[in-house]
């Protein structure tokens, strides 16, 4: 069966664009389009489309609005257009935190430039959205831990051309309040260990995980703690400004040279590929293009296996895709300690999945019990 997407925009040569795009796909229906949040909330209810497209700038009410009303009255996956500049990348992480499940950046010259790269991007967005593994009954916006009193704002994306096998839609998981969460029936609580590094890989979706499990860390966690998500570098600075003042404790943007200490998480730049030395120092190197990702999950563990053998936690959280495998695999010959997310509380089990199947999570947690566990491992 065709996936119905809905299109909304308020350009009238960009609805057209993206729905001569999807229509290209014979497996994909562009059922309707709307030229303002008003009307997506209309024909939302109207059509019930697997997958909406959505602006953010548009007259009578905004993009981020229309999520909010959508995924209150008829839950539904949405994918954001976004300029790729830092007001761009906030808010897209608004609208991600509102209930959108992932962007594409918004580039008119790249639809007329690159239009085979543009249609395969999109087309896969959507497909993959459309098997998402979101659970669209009732939504509730995500569970935040109480933050320090300087706290504001919300998360954000991914952008991973790489389609995922995913399971069937149902009932929003992965934004519900933590007590919707069945416990992790496979693996008990973590015995605690002397980590010099926890280490964190994620994809779709992970925005707003990430910012449920660090909310959880105290301001005295002990480990240093290492970010990535896949993510343009215009965004990456924002996320991490934005998780800073949600949580307890410090998030920046690595740069070359930032030394790792406890109570400090460094994010990955967009664009950039990051390592960690023996000496607790974080290089950043140039995104090689030979690469699908950029920062690279496996790259990240990689360097971490080297550096700190037996002496890392990692976690693979929800993601289009299989990037961090082999770094785990790394991990794990080195004695180190692999956790996944479990399948249930995933926006995309992708990434998680592949860490399952190859044998190598020594732990398969639910995300709101990552956080915790992470605290009683540690401390």
């Amino acid at each position: 069966m065709a996936v119905k997407v809905l299109v909304v925009d308020d350009s009238g040569f960009f609805r057209r664009r993206v729905s001569e795009i999807l229509s290209g796909d014979p497996t994909i229906t562009v059922v309707g389009t709307a030229t303002n949040g008003k009307e997506a909330i209309d024909q939302a209810l109207a059509l019930k489309p697997d997958v909406i497209t959505m602006d953010y700038e548009m007259p009578m009410m905004d993009g981020i609005t229309a999520v909010r009303h959508i995924m209150q009255r008829c839950p539904t996956p949405v994918l954001m257009f976004s300029s790729l500049t830092h007001e761009g990348a906030r808010v897209t992480l608004d609208a991600l935190d509102a209930g959108a499940v992932d962007y594409l950046p918004k580039n008119f010259e790249d639809i007329s430039r690159n239009p085979d790269k543009v249609r395969q991007m999109l087309c896969e967005k959507v497909h993959t959205l459309a098997r998402s593994n979101r659970r669209f009954g009732s939504y509730s916006a995500p569970a935040v831990a109480p933050a320090p009193a300087a706290a504001a704002a919300s998360p954000t994306p991914s952008v991973t051309p790489q389609p995922s096998h995913s399971s069937p839609r149902a009932s929003i998981a992965s934004r519900a309040p933590a007590a919707a969460h069945a416990p992790s029936a496979s693996s008990p609580a973590p015995r605690r260990k002397a980590y010099k590094l926890v280490a964190i890989g994620t994809s779709t979706g992970g925005p707003v995980a990430l910012q449920r499990v660090l909310t959880q860390l105290p301001a005295g966690f002990p480990a240093p703690i290492v970010l990535i998500q896949h993510m343009p570098a215009a965004f990456t600075k924002a996320f991490a400004e934005r998780l800073d003042k949600l949580c307890r404790i410090s998030v920046k943007e690595a740069e070359d040279g930032d030394v790792l200490r406890p109570g400090l998480a460094l994010l990955a730049p967009g664009g950039k590929q990051m390592m960690v030395d023996g000496r607790g120092t974080v290089k950043i190197l140039p995104g090689d293009e030979r690469l699908n990702y950029k920062p690279c999950v496996d790259i990240t563990f990689g360097s971490a296996a080297k550096s700190y053998s037996d002496k890392v936690l990692a976690v693979v959280l929800t993601g289009m895709g299989a990037d961090g495998r082999e770094g785990a695999r790394l991990l794990k010959q080195a004695g180190s300690t692999v956790w996944a997310q479990d399948e249930a509380s995933c926006v995309i089990y992708g990434m998680p999945m592949a860490i399952a199947k190859a044998n190598l999570a020594d732990a398969v947690y639910s995300l709101d019990e990552i956080g915790r566990h992470l605290v009683e491992a540690c401390i």
